[in-house]
């Protein structure tokens, strides 16, 4: 005897399948968004949503407009700084001489004793 699993491929929790089952889906139309690399994304929206001026690339992930001619520049990212290039916009070279001059003094008040 063959086990006797009546839902057989199906999930478990899987409501009924079919339209006529799940009643009419919403009306929705397709709006097209290009990015920079002329990928182009066309996301389904109920016809009374409020349509964004722009949509995420699925491909590239850069920003894509409705303007195919003219999509949204990409986003200008900051290269990464080191601690060390954080001191020195804040710190001139004179300062940097001066702090210096001033740390090496203590150690050299510190040997003394």
């Amino acid at each position: 005897m063959v086990g006797g699993n009546a839902i057989r491929g199906t999930r478990v929790g899987a409501g009924p399948s079919g339209e006529s089952e799940r009643g009419e889906s919403a009306p929705r139309r397709r709006i097209s968004y290009w990015c920079a690399n002329r990928h182009e994304a066309q996301p389904s929206f109920s016809m009374d949503a409020e349509i964004p001026d722009e949509w995420d690339c699925p491909r590239c992930g850069l920003p894509g407009g409705q303007d195919e001619k003219n999509p949204p520049a990409a986003p200008r990212t900051e290269p990464y700084k080191t601690h060390l290039a954080y001191v020195k916009e804040r710190r001139s070279d004179a300062d940097g001489e001066a702090i210096l001059a001033e740390a090496l003094e203590r150690l050299r008040q510190r040997r003394e004793i």
